[in-house]
């Protein structure tokens, strides 16, 4: 029984690590929202896109060993995400106004470096780290200018969750260093390398501890 329930724990993980990288960034595409504080928003959310993708998707590739596993996770989060952001669609907001933050092309890349060098996990750590980094903050942006006329919807449309001192009032657009994409993909680049290292290390822990 515990040498199946330690072979279990592999897959268990995968879609705890799913559900919940999906669940802490499920707002993260909403800066538009944020009126005010746009751009530091979308720096910061970079980040924490950037550290959910490369530590699940790191996992569940090495995991498998099959290059194309981490764009399969990339799509689950994406499925979810869009399931998720169904639910604002439904409360009214106007369909090109939810944003859903864009994984895939940053997985690709991540599957890419691990084929590419012959699915050397150190590699996959330093460039696929650093592309998965560079690439969200690039991706998503291109993401977001493609949403209609978002200051207007902001204001038409405000988010029943915000707090007051929240609320759009006089906004700042390009006050965080005039360049939130620069922002995002260098600090992404530094930082994903470290992400992605821990994805591979937290597929070896438990390896180790499932093995029987």
């Amino acid at each position: 029984l515990m040498v199946w329930l330690r072979r279990c724990t592999h897959y268990l993980l995968i879609v705890v690590v799913a559900v919940n990288s999906t669940l802490l960034t499920i707002n993260a595409g909403d800066y538009i929202f944020y009126t005010d504080w746009a751009w530091t928003s979308f720096t910061v959310f970079s980040i924490s896109q950037t550290l959910m993708l490369a530590v699940g998707a790191t996992y569940y590739l090495t995991f498998t060993g099959v290059p194309g596993t981490a764009t399969y996770y990339g799509l689950i989060m994406t499925v979810y995400t869009w399931v998720a952001k169904g639910a604002w669609f439904a409360l009214g907001y106007p369909y090109d106004f939810i944003v859903t933050p864009i994984w895939l092309p940053s997985a690709m890349l991540l599957d890419l470096a691990y084929w590419a060098t012959k699915r050397n996990k150190h590699s996959l750590i330093l460039f696929g780290g650093v592309l998965v980094g560079m690439s969200l903050p690039l991706f998503n942006m291109v993401n977001l200018i493609t949403v209609a006329d978002p200051l207007e919807t902001a204001f038409k449309y405000p988010r029943p969750t915000l707090p007051p001192y929240m609320t759009p009032i006089e906004p700042l657009v390009g006050k965080f260093y005039n360049s939130p994409v620069a922002l995002g993909a260098g600090a992404g680049a530094v930082l994903s390398v470290t992400f992605t290292a821990l994805g591979c290390k937290l597929n070896t822990w438990t390896y180790r501890w499932m093995a029987a």
